[in-house]
């Protein structure tokens, strides 16, 4: 029989490590063609999408957020990352788990299976990054992360503060239910991108738009540092603290929003600090254009490995060698 070329490193992987260079066009759309899998023997991280988006106020779509993701993942799954002199896959043993089942129309369900299955992950032994989804699913992860780590620091990028004082659950309210739960701790946590009114009345340190226009980069990644400190952390980032010009394919877009300068250069330098899990929500591809909020999006995620890796060795070489055909 004829050999089978190889390719399609998101079924069949030489190694949990590197990129291999395939058509974006084709092939098993896992995140950034990381292994498909759910077998978490020898990851450090594990990706997942929660497909949910019955607690929006605005627009809907943003159950179609991780397959939109991953889709666009595919055209930047090239191995080197810029400004990055290195391939965070070289030393990050990244796999893709797949999404979140519930049944359709039972909201109650969606938040015990996603934290059933965030604890999966974290029993484990691995750091979960997780795609949306409206920002509810926030929720259920924080309600697994603080079961393993206790009360968290939230870094929360965002144009609204989530914090509506109500019983109900949706995602406008998941920070004040968070706080009622004790799963974050308010005077470690920090909100950045913020422009819509929402009572101030609680710990939580807020950078408004102007704030950070004033401080810039440096300043915002000065203040979250300060303010998060060296305890555990988790950091959730939801699209529509981007401007709508960037990325225009969301639920509730609110105009004057960060610049993508603004964004990355300080997700860049989050590096260093303990976060323990993070996830990207409210990408509404059906009011997309041209992917650019699906890519934006899966820039994000990339650039949080990015920084994370920047501190490990090079793990794919030292203990697989070059793979073949691989950059």
């Amino acid at each position: 029989m004829p050999r089978i070329l190889p390719g399609d490193q998101a079924i069949d992987p030489a190694s949990p490590y590197g990129t291999e260079t395939e058509m974006p066009f084709s092939g098993v759309r896992s995140f950034l063609r990381r292994r498909y899998t759910r077998d978490l023997a020898g990851a450090d991280y594990a990706v997942m999408g929660i497909p949910y988006d019955l607690s929006t106020s605005g627009r809907p779509g943003a159950r179609l957020g991780p397959e939109a993701v991953r889709r666009a993942s595919s055209l930047m799954s090239w191995g080197e990352v810029w400004p990055w002199d290195f391939d965070p896959f070289d030393r990050l043993a990244v796999v893709d788990i797949g999404d979140v089942f519930y049944r359709r129309g039972q909201p109650d369900e969606m938040l015990k299976a996603a934290e059933a299955q965030a604890r999966f992950v974290l029993d484990a032994g691995c750091r979960l990054v997780t795609i949306g989804g409206d920002h509810l699913v926030t929720l259920p992860l924080l309600r697994a992360h603080a079961a393993v780590h206790g009360p968290l620091a939230l870094i929360q990028f965002d144009a609204h503060r989530d914090t509506a004082k109500s019983h109900f659950l949706d995602h406008g309210t998941f920070v004040h239910h968070a706080m009622q739960e004790g799963l974050i701790d308010p005077a470690r946590s920090i909100q950045i991108g913020i422009r819509t009114w929402y009572t101030h009345d609680d710990p939580i340190t807020v950078l408004y738009r102007p704030d950070v226009r004033r401080l810039g980069a440096t300043g915002v990644t000065e203040e979250i540092r300060r303010v998060v400190g060296a305890g555990p952390a988790y950091l959730t980032f939801d699209i529509d603290c981007v401007d709508p010009a960037f990325a225009p394919g969301t639920g509730t877009p609110v105009v004057d929003g960060l610049t993508p300068p603004e964004v990355f250069d300080v997700i860049r330098a989050l590096g260093s600090l303990d976060i323990r899990g993070m996830d990207l929500v409210e990408v509404s591809p059906p009011f997309d254009a041209g992917e650019v909020t699906s890519l934006f999006a899966a820039a994000v995620i990339l650039e949080h490995f990015c920084a994370v890796a920047a501190g490990r060795p090079d793990r794919r070489h030292a203990a697989h060698g070059p793979a073949e055909g691989g950059d």
